[in-house]
């Protein structure tokens, strides 16, 4: 598998992430086991997890995971703090205090096993915490040898700008398919001008752009899930069926599958330092590397382009 920097930092990552959302509730720890396996065998490296993810399961999976089926060394570790899960009502908290963040990094580290993360990311902007307070908690945390690299999540345009005049943010994770494109207007500019590499999460659109949803909703499947099926709703459209459906026609003239189409799209992206991709099970770990192969032609970029605009 091929790897980039992200952003002008040193910090190289392969260009496909593994991530961990589903590990500890749809994911199991043998099944955990065999993707991980998988994906280090392929070349990948880059691996994200959360304390959010499951509650803290999908953390403990990858803990008992790490050495005994993988050496920790050949994985660079992204993980974020300070956002917990939603509660009853959907909503998630977010706490960027100095206290909660260097709180939530030392439970992290000990949760892992491990002295270090390779890439600590600030989960949410905080407009109860001083930014001040943020960017010089993040600079302690790396200076403390703790962390090696830093970034934000779900930041905007603006955010990201500010952030990163404060203090060395390397990377800044957000959605980003061909169902989801806005940060092409504003963060994907902001990023490049401060040296800050974008990592794309949902490239898959929560599964629509595999045509899964095409003929209907599977029993098995997100949408199903009257809890999640909301996180899905803006997929599900007329303009939104237009884009599966190109989707499936360029994969059907390459040979391959709608995954690694949409995959492939998303990572080729200006800008982009890796796609993290989650899946459920071996098989669908097994269709994400194989986009590692695949190389959109021009033309077929500018169709999905055009009709995903």
């Amino acid at each position: 598998m091929k790897h980039r920097t992200v952003g002008t930092s040193g910090l190289r990552v392969s260009r496909l992430g593994l991530g961990t959302g589903e590990w500890g509730r749809g994911v199991d720890g043998d099944d955990a086991a065999a993707q991980l396996t998988a994906f280090a065998e392929a070349g990948g490296s880059l691996v994200d997890t959360s304390a959010a993810y499951g509650d803290g399961r999908a953390m403990r999976v990858l803990s008992e995971l790490l050495d005994d089926v993988v050496p920790r060394e050949n994985l660079v570790l992204s993980v974020d703090a300070g956002v917990s899960r939603p509660d009853e009502t959907g909503r998630w908290t977010v706490d960027c205090s100095r206290r909660a963040l260097l709180r939530e990094l030392d439970r992290t580290l000990r949760d892992l096993g491990t002295d270090h993360l390779d890439l600590w990311s600030v989960g949410a902007w905080d407009p109860q915490t001083p930014l001040e307070e943020v960017t010089a908690t993040v600079d302690y945390a790396v200076t403390s040898g703790r962390v090696r690299y830093a970034g934000v999540r779900g930041f905007t345009a603006w955010q990201v700008a500010t952030a990163a005049s404060q203090t060395p943010i390397v990377a800044a994770q957000a959605e980003y398919s061909l169902m989801a494109r806005g940060i092409e207007d504003d963060l994907l500019p902001a990023a490049e001008h401060h040296g800050v590499g974008v990592i794309a999460v949902a490239a898959l659109a929560g599964g629509v752009l595999t045509g899964k949803y095409r003929d209907g909703v599977p029993a098995d499947s997100r949408g199903a899930d009257d809890q999640r099926v909301r996180s899905l709703m803006p997929f599900l459209g007329d303009d939104a069926a237009k884009v599966v459906e190109a989707v499936i026609t360029a994969a059907d003239g390459l040979g391959t599958s709608p995954l690694a189409v949409a995959v492939a799209w998303a990572r080729d992206r200006p800008g982009i330092a890796s796609t993290v991709v989650g899946t459920r099970n071996i098989g669908q770990l097994t269709g994400v590397l194989a986009a590692e192969d695949v190389e959109l032609p021009t033309a077929i970029t500018s169709a999905l382009d055009d009709v995903s605009s």
